[in-house]
């Protein structure tokens, strides 16, 4: 009894590994093929207001505000919005260079997190259109002006673009993230076709004035609002030409910590939206949520479970140790990277096996906190 429930503990795991990494993908590109959606796309220039929540972010804040300045877009359509999240370093006095141009600065005091500060800003915007940009991103010279152009379709209420990571140092971390968002952008191109992406970057990020809603400090504003734009009928579409650079974190300590902080945060935001997850009322929509994030952030409990079940089932079966070699192969590989960088930057492919399982076990340990019932709403902004 004991041998048939390892087995289908065992396949079940595989089954589910399977499908979430490979194919979920494989059928939204199969979707794609035969149910899809355009966007209208012209020459469209709304009023923009861009908002950027900063906290002590002294080394970004000049090159981040220049950057925005020097867009590809007329100045006088244009509205930059800093809030200084109770920053204590020289933030404020180098955003204050700029209020003569489009800028202004809002101070949240005492410091609230960064959902709070775009709570408040959001209210103080005079534009119809939303951008939401990190202290540290650069945007390619035209990004936003093909970021707001997909607002020219009506059914559109959210636009997210296309984040490139820029070191080019091979840091191990650096190269796992970049291969890792290069999957899930496009797997983005493809959920764009069959109607709206569920996972979006909140540095080049757009929404409609009129759709945003208020959010609670511990919410994550880059799974909720996309969320409650669903929710309220409208569209949430990729723009693989609005580009934004961003440094990666090169410390897995670093990433690590940012990947517990955004996992557990979505981890609430799916138990506040867990209605839409209701097929009936949103269709294939709730089908690409379920599969694209709420079994992508179980994904650990199927990886061990395949594990385990893989140690009981090995002894005297051919198929079953092969599968414990290839785990214990795959985890030393992670494992060996983790500790020699030095040997990764030679051999490039054990970056694949370290971010795998360092975003998987992220997503474990912020599960555990989730059931804890522990959130987090203040953190140190990411060391780029």
């Amino acid at each position: 009894m004991a041998h048939t429930s390892m087995e289908i503990l065992f396949f079940f795991s595989l089954l589910a590994i399977l499908y979430v990494y490979a194919g979920y993908p494989i059928l939204v590109y199969c979707l794609s093929l035969l149910k899809r959606e355009t966007v209208l796309c012209v020459n469209y220039e709304p009023s923009v207001t861009i908002l950027i929540a900063a906290y002590n972010e002294e080394r970004w804040i000049d090159e981040t505000i220049r950057n925005k300045l020097e867009l590809d877009y007329p100045l006088h359509k244009l509205e930059i919005i800093v809030v200084s999240d109770g920053s204590t370093d020289r933030t404020d006095s180098i955003v204050n260079r700029y209020v003569n141009q489009c800028v202004r600065l809002i101070r949240q005091e005492p410091r609230a997190g960064k959902t709070a500060a775009l709570n408040c800003v959001a209210k103080e915007a005079k534009n119809e259109i939303l951008v939401f940009a990190d202290a540290n991103s650069l945007y390619e010279r035209d990004a936003l002006r093909k970021l707001v152009r997909n607002f020219a379709d009506t059914s559109v209420g959210y636009v997210t673009g296309k984040m490139v990571y820029s070191n080019a140092d091979g840091t191990l971390v650096g190269d796992g993230c970049s291969a890792y968002m290069k999957y899930e952008n496009l797997l983005r191109f493809y959920e764009t076709r069959i109607h709206s992406v569920v996972g979006v970057d909140g540095g080049v990020d757009a929404i409609r004035k009129e759709l945003y809603r208020t959010m609670r400090p511990d919410q994550l504003p880059d799974f909720v609002l996309p969320l409650r734009v669903v929710e309220q009928g409208y569209r949430v579409v990729y723009e693989p030409e609005a580009v934004l650079r961003e440094a990666t974190l090169k410390t897995g300590a670093d990433e690590y910590r940012m990947r517990v902080r955004v996992s557990l945060r979505a981890l609430w935001a799916l138990w506040d939206m867990r209605h839409l997850l209701n097929a009936r009322k949103y269709g294939i929509f709730s089908w690409q949520l379920l599969s694209h994030k709420v079994l992508r952030y179980l994904a650990i409990l199927f990886l061990i479970g395949l594990f385990v079940s893989s140690m009981w089932l090995c002894s005297n079966n051919v198929f079953y140790t092969s599968a414990l070699i290839t785990q214990t192969i795959f985890y030393s590989m992670a494992l060996l990277s983790a500790v020699s960088q030095e040997l990764t930057r030679r051999i490039k492919l054990l970056y694949i096996p370290y971010y795998f399982t360092l975003i998987n076990v992220a997503a474990g340990h912020s599960l555990v906190k989730f059931l804890l019932g522990k959130k987090q709403i203040i953190w140190t902004p990411r060391k780029g």
